[in-house]
């Protein structure tokens, strides 16, 4: 069992970078696929994927209103797990959440999530 702490959300302009860390605690990290996901304000009932990564990084997945923007990553020997964002959008203003499952496609651990706000 694992359990994801977000952090590095903030407030950033349009067009500007921002990397979201996740730590997630326990000793099976490198067994787990990782995801991001995001939700809106005011939509507290959609809550969207953004990107996967299998146990190894080897594969990963990525929404198409992000793709060639965001990239996920991983490293199994610190237990982390990193969203860089960049070319951001007022449309990206959400709560960030960090995930962890058994496979990219099927996620039980869910972090807090971390705030990033996209002035324009």
């Amino acid at each position: 069992q694992v359990q994801p702490v977000e952090f590095g959300g903030g407030l950033v302009q349009a067009g500007g970078s921002l990397r979201l860390s996740c730590a997630a605690s326990g000793p099976t990290f490198s067994s787990y696929a990782m995801g991001w996901f995001r939700q809106a304000p005011g939509k507290e009932q959609e809550r969207e994927l953004v990107a996967t990564i299998n146990w190894s990084g080897s594969s990963t997945y990525y929404a198409d209103y992000v793709k060639g923007r965001f990239t996920i990553s991983r490293d199994n020997a610190k237990s982390m797990v990193y969203l860089q964002m960049n070319s951001l959008k007022p449309e990206d203003t959400a709560a960030y959440y960090c995930a962890a499952g058994a496979t990219q496609n099927h996620m039980a651990y869910w972090g807090e999530g971390t705030l990033v706000y996209v002035s324009s």
